[in-house]
């Protein structure tokens, strides 16, 4: 590997743009650049393209075409669906316009900030908020979460994959205990779609959230689905785009690219090509054989198969990343969103509360486009850092 070469095993923070996609992206950054709202044939183009990622994304989804609104990602759309969730009274019959105050959400300790902050704000509004614990696998108890829902419950959001870990939680069952309780369920689904087939039709989840950019699609783009017959109240109010339910002239260009992200995805998880949680498992396997005091943070937890979460005993997250990165390698000690904070990690810290884990971890992740030479040459370089950053602390 020369100087300027690098691994990059962070496909959890963002990931490249798979090259069919900036194909499908360019015609409308160069001659298609019509409002889509216009009425004339010229427009019509982009209007076209807008239709094409709907029903392209809805295939990936298992959903109909008309439940998808495109926004700018996950962040918009997990709280667009918060806020929406507070604005209808109880009964789910209108939306007030406001929040309303005495709401309560049931969310987990683990999810994205995206999810966390706009429910904490909330709790200042006058709301309540409950965060549902985890095990020590990131597990979390649906005896608990079912006791947890309470009459005035307007939402519960619980995250399909976790984005540090990769563990997934039972959404299937979660969202039934909701439609049993008749409650709202929102699923955080950036860190599942395009990893795990999805068929959202069979199943009773009110929203899901994604974003491109974690699929090999384009950043700034992503899309929330909304269940036909739920009620949403769109947080972006404006020219009546998207069915009326998010304001703003559409990012054509970007859309038409997370529609294609969603064809060569759906298409690689039909015909059953990707490798990745093979490689995933060598990758583990090595690393565990070669590194004591090692261990796969979520192991005896359901994963996402691109995902390895390892704490390391005697180092520190930072230094790590640090010496990692002279080598060419790209990983992350958590979510890229905390990336220089001094905070440890809110997912581990809620795994092993009394442990230092947090602090120790490091998040390798894998996609389509990793190769196993460079799994062969994090092999190598991993454990040698490890040891270097031991030796290190021990003569400090």
């Amino acid at each position: 590997m020369t100087d300027d070469e690098i691994i990059y095993l962070d496909n959890n923070a963002t990931t490249p743009l798979d090259p069919a996609v900036i194909e499908e992206m360019l015609p409308f950054l160069r001659e298609f650049y019509g409002n889509p709202s216009s009425g004339y044939a010229f427009a019509a183009k982009a209007r076209k393209a807008i239709d094409l990622a709907r029903e392209r994304l809805a295939a990936l989804l298992g959903c109909e075409p008309s439940e998808i609104v495109f926004t700018s990602g996950g962040t918009e759309s997990n709280n667009a669906v918060i806020h929406s969730a507070l604005q209808v009274d109880p009964r789910g019959k209108f939306a007030t316009g406001q929040i309303r105050r005495g709401g309560h959400i049931l969310t987990s300790a683990v999810e994205h900030s995206a999810v966390l902050r706009p429910c904490q704000d909330l709790e200042k509004q006058g709301c309540f908020v409950t965060f549902l614990g985890v095990d020590r696998d990131g597990n979390v108890d649906l005896a608990k979460l079912e006791a947890a829902i309470r009459p005035e419950t307007a939402l519960v959001s619980m995250m399909w994959a976790n984005n540090e870990t990769g563990v997934l939680f039972p959404i299937e069952k979660i969202a039934e205990i909701c439609r049993e309780k008749g409650v709202l369920f929102h699923t955080d689904a950036v860190q599942a779609t395009g990893k795990i087939p999805m068929r959202l039709r069979d199943m009773a989840i009110n929203f899901l959230s994604l974003s491109a950019h974690k699929f090999h699609g384009p950043k700034g783009v992503g899309a929330l689905y909304v269940n036909r017959r739920t009620r949403f109240n769109p947080l972006i109010a404006g020219g009546g785009q998207e069915n009326e339910r998010r304001g703003g002239t559409e990012n054509v260009a970007s859309i038409a690219g997370l529609g294609k992200a969603a064809e060569v995805a759906a298409k690689y998880l039909a015909e059953g090509k990707s490798s990745i949680g093979s490689m995933r498992d060598r990758f583990e396997k090595a690393v565990l054989e070669t590194v004591g005091g090692a261990s796969v943070n979520g192991a005896g937890a359901p994963r996402i198969p691109n995902t390895s979460s390892f704490s390391f005993k005697g180092i520190e997250s930072s230094a790590a990343l640090l010496l990692l990165d002279r080598h060419g390698i790209c990983c992350s000690a958590g979510s890229a969103c905390r990336t220089g904070s001094h905070e440890a990690s809110h997912v581990l810290r809620a795994m092993n509360p009394n442990g230092d884990g947090a602090r120790r971890s490091l998040r390798f992740s894998f996609s389509r486009f990793t190769t196993e030479a460079e799994i062969d040459c994090a092999i190598e370089i991993i454990p040698k850092v490890i040891e270097k950053l031991r030796q290190t602390a021990a003569t400090a």
